[in-house]
């Protein structure tokens, strides 16, 4: 095993934090990564994008610089992140050029509440799925191995699925106790075993749940679609859930949409699309937009 160790800087508030790698390593690169994709050939980097508060990391030589959402404060995970880099590299963990061999790093999953009360997100530092995925009960996850497992929890109600997270949404008449920690588990445990999340014949039919472009929709669609996928799914998701097109009518300048994940049944869902959704539409395109409804509100 090797001894790298990991020194730690930041100012208290600021929203940058310094990673430095000792002793400093042969590497010569200045390389800014803002998002996972781009993070394809240095592994330690998009390990660092599965935790829900990196937003950006630049690798400068031997030290890792990364800048948080505002989400938490560096104080809270700076040491734990710290000692997650050390980990990965003791371990032969590489910096750039992913091998077929790459040492695996823990799994760590992260229980947060969301605005509705039924409903619990649990981010994984690794990716779960490449598609957004809802199952509203056990006969939609037949070829789904993992899901179809955590609706063997008998206060399990609907389970969803987006990249590195997963929302459980539980029946009213269970409370959120032991249970958060009995999920946590089996979700970790299930990662670390790298078992199947989808069947060999899944059908995303039905349970996909992005909004792939459709060439029947006209311009007003169209731009809707836009405006929910860079202004509204980020926020949405942040709370573990999604929104998805369904209509609209241009006659009552109506649109008509589809929540899921923790966003589907939330009792402030309708203070959502009244005072969040419905006035972005109407902000953005004026005098087409003057109502937004969830059709499973």
């Amino acid at each position: 095993m090797k001894n790298i160790r990991i020194a730690t800087s930041f100012k208290k508030g600021a929203a940058i934090a310094k990673f430095s790698i000792t002793p400093t390593l042969d590497l010569s690169i200045s390389k800014t990564f803002i998002n996972i994709d781009q993070a394809a050939d240095a592994p330690l980097v998009k390990q660092l994008f599965y935790l829900p508060f990196v937003k950006k990391v630049t690798l400068e030589n031997s030290t890792l610089i990364v800048e948080r959402f505002d989400i938490l404060q560096w104080e809270e995970v700076i040491e734990e992140v710290a000692q997650q880099i050390e980990s990965y590299l003791n371990k032969g963990g590489e910096i750039l050029h992913e091998e077929k061999n790459t040492v695996k790093v823990p799994v760590t999953i992260y229980a947060e509440s969301t605005p509705n009360p039924s409903a619990m997100k649990f981010v994984a530092n690794k990716k779960v799925t490449d598609q957004t995925l809802c199952f509203e009960n056990v006969d939609s996850a037949q070829d789904a191995p993992m899901a179809k497992e955590l609706f063997n929890f008998h206060y399990v109600k609907e389970v969803f699925m987006d990249e590195n997270y997963i929302s459980i949404t539980k029946h009213e008449s269970t409370p959120w106790v032991e249970e958060v920690m009995e999920i946590r588990g089996f979700i970790k445990s299930y990662l670390e075993g790298e078992k199947p999340i989808l069947g060999p014949t899944f059908n995303a039919k039905g349970q996909d749940s992005s909004n792939p472009i459709d060439h029947n929709w006209n311009e007003t669609e169209q731009e809707i679609v836009r405006i929910l996928e860079e202004y509204v799914k980020p926020a949405v998701a942040s709370d573990g859930g999604n929104i998805i097109f369904d209509s609209y009518e241009d006659a009552e300048k109506r649109v008509k949409v589809v929540l899921q994940g923790a966003c589907s049944g939330c009792p402030s869902s309708t203070f959502t699309l009244k005072n969040g959704i419905e006035n972005i539409l109407k902000d953005m395109l004026p005098g087409k937009v003057e109502l937004v409804e969830a059709i499973n509100g």
